[in-house]
């Protein structure tokens, strides 16, 4: 079957159940961020050629079907450049993968792979002095459950440096206390890092222990 007559929907479904889950391992978070550029690339071909995404081949994907899509994230979503070129890397991944299934797809894919990423102006990274981490450390209301909740989560954040998806997600036996108090945290690309506590963090992760 040719590349203009292979149903789309088939290669889908493979490259999210078995390459991006079983022989990848993908993250929770890149399944998420494949996942939404799909929704968004369908939804926009759907609105603008008429065809369902259960109808829809291979060929319907070309490059300039790709770069009216990009555009429009731009133009119409008002997404930024990094945004725009995050899905066109999930895009080109996918485009890899029919290639490896759909030999006679390889001359589209070729032309999807040359689409090139946007450079983008880098910003200078901000931050907050010491007083001002201070005093958003200490806005919880502590005389409530809540703001000791709080409270205790954003001077983990603070001490560890770990990203919110790592701190909404941990477990208490991540937490180790002892001579050196320290927490274990299990970041992207699956990545883990031992984080040494602060005596003031481990005592606040302590009296929240006892309370939940």
């Amino acid at each position: 079957m040719s590349a203009s007559h292979s149903p789309l929907a088939p290669h889908i479904q493979a490259f999210f159940t078995d390459h991006l889950c079983r022989h990848k391992r993908a993250s929770p978070q890149t399944l998420a961020s494949c996942r939404d550029s799909f929704r968004l690339l369908l939804t926009f071909v759907k609105e603008t050629t008429g065809i369902e995404p259960s109808a829809l081949r291979v060929a319907d994907l070309d490059a300039p079907t790709l770069l009216a899509f990009l555009y429009h994230l731009e133009q119409q979503r008002g997404n930024s450049i990094r945004s725009r070129n995050i899905r066109l890397s999930a895009l080109r991944t996918f485009f890899r993968f029919v290639a490896l299934r759909d030999p006679e797809s390889v001359a589209m894919v070729t032309r999807v792979l040359a689409i090139p990423s946007k450079r983008e102006d880098k910003k200078l990274v901000g931050y907050l002095t010491r007083p001002e981490i201070d005093a958003l450390i200490a806005a919880p209301d502590q005389s409530s459950w809540m703001g000791r909740r709080d409270h205790a989560l954003l001077l983990t954040m603070y001490n560890s440096g770990a990203r919110v998806s790592e701190i909404t997600s941990l477990q208490r036996a991540q937490v180790t206390f002892g001579a050196t108090t320290f927490l274990e945290l299990h970041g992207k690309g699956r990545k883990a890092r031992t984080i040494p506590l602060w005596p003031q963090t481990r005592d606040v992760l302590k009296r929240w222990f006892r309370e939940v």
